[in-house]
């Protein structure tokens, strides 16, 4: 049994991590997709990019994608007991969606294609378990808040373990968000840099009460004011907000104005759990330098498509 002939292609969720209290841990998929078709060739990388990301198309072996389906091919080697057996070329062809360095899951979702896509072409990719994946994606990501609702849809609880990452996926009775997008950028790293090494015990203590409400709040359907409550935040959003201004300022108007709103994984982006048109009626100025996406929360993760059939990977 070979590599799979022909294109495989990979549909991957734009996702929004923390939602306010749930730092490194609360992530919701959202109806934003990249997607990605790998084939193995006879030799060389091919890139095509279209959309976000289109600037570093010409990276070869060096593109995010291509190291990350190195990486898995390696993994399921080793699982099969086999030696290398890195194909001779790969053709990668992208359409890109979602965001970048915005907070919505960008890299996640490459991450996630590329392991969806090895998974569907190397030989032995049925040894990759699901459970395995999310290993692999939480190690080259660096933790699994955005990679859990990226392979799992909808809302997920995802922590880690001596043995490794775990998730549990739930059903969001929130079904619409509007997320509003900053035109410009701004690094995770950059936005992680800004945490402090330790907080105050009752700041922690506070966020880890409103990440259990929020849980209840999003999966019964609790009225928005509880869900207002439920997505406060003291652990990271106010140490970020020197890093995006107008982002803090913007949440902060939504929710004073009664709309839970929260900075969308490390931000710049705010999502709010309303629809868009209220986001526009409470803020109508916001048009001017952000977008705003009303997004369905997606109940499907990444999934490998096959023309018209879809299949789960």
């Amino acid at each position: 049994m070979g590599w799979t002939e022909g294109p495989v292609r990979v549909r991957t969720p734009a996702t929004s991590a923390n939602l306010g209290p749930g730092f490194d841990s609360l992530g919701l998929a959202l109806s934003l997709y990249d997607d990605v078709e790998v084939e193995v060739t006879g030799g060389g990388v091919a890139i095509e990019v279209d959309g976000e990301g289109a600037e570093v198309a010409d990276r070869g072996e060096r593109h995010l994608i291509v190291k990350v389906l190195r990486r898995a091919f390696d993994v399921l080697d080793d699982l099969a007991g086999s030696g290398p057996s890195r194909p001779p070329g790969l053709r990668l062809r992208c359409r890109n969606r979602i965001p970048h360095s915005r907070g919505l899951g960008s890299s996640s979702a490459a991450i996630v294609a590329a392991i969806v896509a090895a998974r569907a072409l190397h030989p032995a990719g049925k040894l990759l378990t699901d459970e395995a994946a999310l290993c692999l994606a939480t190690e080259i990501e660096g933790h699994p808040d955005n990679v859990a609702p990226c392979l799992a849809g909808g809302l997920t609880v995802a922590w880690t373990t001596p043995s490794g990452p775990r998730l549990v996926r739930l059903e969001s009775q929130v079904a619409q968000v509007a997320a509003i997008v900053p035109e410009h950028r701004l690094a995770t790293e950059r936005a992680r840099g800004l945490l402090p090494a330790s907080v105050p015990h009752a700041d922690a203590a506070a966020n880890s009460a409103r990440a259990a409400l929020l849980v209840a709040a999003l999966t019964a359907g609790l009225p928005e004011d509880v869900l207002l409550d439920a997505t406060q935040d003291r652990l990271h959003q106010d140490y970020r907000a020197p890093a995006m201004p107008e982002s803090a300022a913007l949440v902060k108007t939504l929710r004073d104005a009664g709309v839970p709103a929260v900075i969308s994984g490390a931000g710049p982006t705010v999502l709010a759990f309303t629809n868009a048109s209220r986001v526009d009626s409470v803020v109508p100025e916001v048009g001017k330098g952000w977008h705003i996406h009303p997004l369905d929360v997606a109940t499907r993760g990444a999934r490998v498509m096959t023309g018209e059939l879809e299949v789960r990977a």
